[in-house]
């Protein structure tokens, strides 16, 4: 199970992980604490599914919402910072989504990005098209995508 292996690999660096999810609901949470002796590296997680949410618990800009809209590398970049900055947290994963039903021309439904964020480290984006494959493959998806992240940055 890459939960586990996430924890361990965490574990063994002596690192404590956060989470900053939109889409996902806090599946990535779920996940990791789903497994004894979680709390020796998961620190909390935030689930920011409003904008409002994003901007008041995470700090992400109301500007880089107007200018770029939730569903941008722009937007889980900063999701993944403020983790950080607002946790006692080493590493932090950011999610931010459509799931659908729906989405449009210009961001379709399943378009998930994500970020990855190491304290006084550089931050990491990337998008996946997951395609219309219904919410909650998507979701399922977009969580086990989060998760190897995680464990690629604790290789």
């Amino acid at each position: 199970m890459i939960a586990a292996q996430v924890l361990d690999a965490a574990r063994e660096k002596g690192l404590r992980i956060t989470t900053a999810e939109s889409c996902t609901g806090g599946m990535v949470a779920a996940a990791l604490t789903e497994i004894p002796g979680s709390s020796s590296v998961f620190e909390r997680g935030f689930v920011t599914y409003s904008n409002a949410a994003k901007v008041e618990m995470l700090g992400v800009s109301p500007a880089t919402l107007e200018a770029f809209g939730a569903v941008s590398e722009q937007v889980a970049r900063e999701m993944a910072l403020g983790a950080l900055a607002r946790s006692s947290a080493d590493l932090a994963v950011s999610i931010t989504g459509i799931a659908g039903p729906g989405g449009s021309e210009f961001k379709p439904e399943g378009r998930v990005c994500f970020g990855i964020a190491r304290r006084g480290g550089a931050v990491e984006t990337e998008t996946q098209d997951f395609g219309a494959l219904g919410r909650a493959a998507v979701r399922t998806k977009s969580c086990d995508h989060a998760l190897s992240l995680l464990a690629a940055a604790l290789s």
